[in-house]
């Protein structure tokens, strides 16, 4: 990754912290006061300059931090029909590279973890990180003639997680206009699965089990992973030469045929995990994966996974029948389970939701109405991208009282979102028929 100042201390302090998130607010207010004082000479001005300065000051003042809050903004940068292209493009960094600790800083969280100096386990270790991202960074080792690439968690990052999710509320309620009902249903979800993200030795047991389940599906690989030089904070596995697959997006050295067995990898992937094992990578941003020299997409993170409940497995994915939009009895048994719509809504109510949730399941069903599917189609996702911009404008969504939908499909929602994106800019052509075995 290319040099970025390292950073010698990090605020892991509930005080420190919330002093940190009380000084970013205090910008943010006066980029709102800027930019309506120049709207008072211009009246036409756009708010283009003022999102670009939040995005910068948000995402340089989450950087600091690291940790939960850091993670949101990666998230909240998948969702294209959410966020204002600024901070899109901005927390997006967070997928790649953030400020990395120097390595005095370093060492001590390896001695806390392992009660062990790096030099002590490794033959070599890199001083400098490899990539820093929100939970952790990267180092790269060698031991016993392996190239090792060595995870380490930042320190503080468990113990803030509650307490960074508290501090960023207000700003998503605010900021991006999210609906309270929505955030509060759906916070929990996100706190366990960002807990979960900071305990190495469940990514550890997570990560050797998923791989091993995965290794015979075609154009995979994986690294393998070491528990004796791993712990709490600290996770080792094979140093994976390739290109991050961000990276490899927009190479025109690819063919049609590259871009479609690379993307029939990861459909296989995912559709192995929901339909055969009911727990599945949920973290699908393209700062997991790599391309190998080979020609092979290696996955190297399984620190975010979501088990999929039996109940919930059996009412979510009778959305992909192409009959149930047909069918209006079981339609409207499902979206009730699914909290779609709810028993005690009124006629209004039902009306609308179900013709919006109806719509919605149309578009994001498309892809399995034919045994194949285009992803590199600009009109569906133009179509797809407008209506989730259009969702977001509905009074009847945002004054909701109540969140519409279960927590239990956050994170499926996320990753076919996320699946359909790295698709599509892969511009890959794919058999859905794939390991979609699903009898509703």
């Amino acid at each position: 990754m290319s040099k970025l100042k390292e950073q010698k201390s990090i605020p892991v302090g509930k005080v420190q912290r919330a002093t940190k998130f009380i000084s970013t607010g205090a910008k943010i207010g006066g980029n709102y006061l800027k930019h309506y004082s120049k709207k008072l000479v211009n009246p036409e001005l756009s708010k283009d300059e003022l999102h670009q300065d939040n995005a910068s000051d948000i995402y340089n003042s989450l950087s600091e931090l690291k940790g939960s809050a850091l993670k949101v903004a990666q998230m909240l940068s998948m969702d294209k029909n959410l966020l204002p292209t600024a901070y899109q493009t901005q927390f997006a960094m967070a997928q790649y590279s953030a400020p990395p600790l120097s390595y005095p800083l370093v060492v001590r969280t390896f001695e806390k973890a392992l009660r062990k100096n790096p030099n002590e386990l490794f033959d070599t270790f890199s001083h400098s990180a490899t990539n820093a991202a929100s939970i952790g960074q990267v180092h790269q080792a060698t031991a016993k003639g392996k190239v090792l690439a060595v995870k380490i968690q930042y320190p503080g990052v468990a113990e803030s997680v509650k307490s960074d999710l508290a501090m960023v509320k207000p700003i998503a309620l605010r900021m991006f206009k999210l609906n309270p009902a929505e955030y509060d249903e759906f916070i929990g979800e996100v706190e366990t699965r960002l807990l979960e993200e900071t305990d190495y030795r469940l990514e550890l047991k997570r990560s050797i089990e998923l791989s091993q389940q995965c290794q015979h599906i075609q154009g995979l690989t994986f690294p393998t992973y070491y528990p004796e030089y791993s712990g709490d904070r600290v996770l080792t596995m094979d140093w994976m030469e390739g290109k991050p697959l961000g990276a490899m997006f927009k190479s025109n050295a690819w063919t049609q045929s590259d871009r479609n067995r690379i993307g029939q990898a990861l459909w296989d992937f995912y559709h192995f995990q929901i339909h055969r094992l009911r727990s599945l990578h949920a973290d699908p941003h393209p700062g997991n994966f790599i391309i190998t020299p080979e020609g092979k997409l290696g996955v190297i993170d399984f620190g975010c996974v979501k088990e999929i409940p039996t109940h919930f497995y059996k009412q979510y994915f009778q959305l992909l029948d192409s009959e149930i939009l047909t069918d209006t009895e079981r339609m409207n048994r499902v979206f009730q389970e699914l909290r779609f719509i709810y028993p005690d809504d009124s006629a209004r109510e039902k009306k609308f939701f179900t013709e919006v949730f109806m719509q919605l399941v149309d578009l994001l069903g498309r892809p399995f109405r034919s045994p194949r599917f285009d992803f590199s189609e600009k009109s569906y996702f133009e179509a797809l991208y407008r209506f989730g911009e259009e969702i977001g404008q509905m009074p009847a969504f945002r004054e909701s009282k109540r969140a519409r939908g279960v927590k239990d499909a956050l994170y499926i929602n996320r990753t076919y979102y996320g699946l359909y994106n790295l698709l599509h800019e892969l511009k890959s052509d794919v058999d859905t028929t794939s390991c979609v075995d699903f009898k509703p």
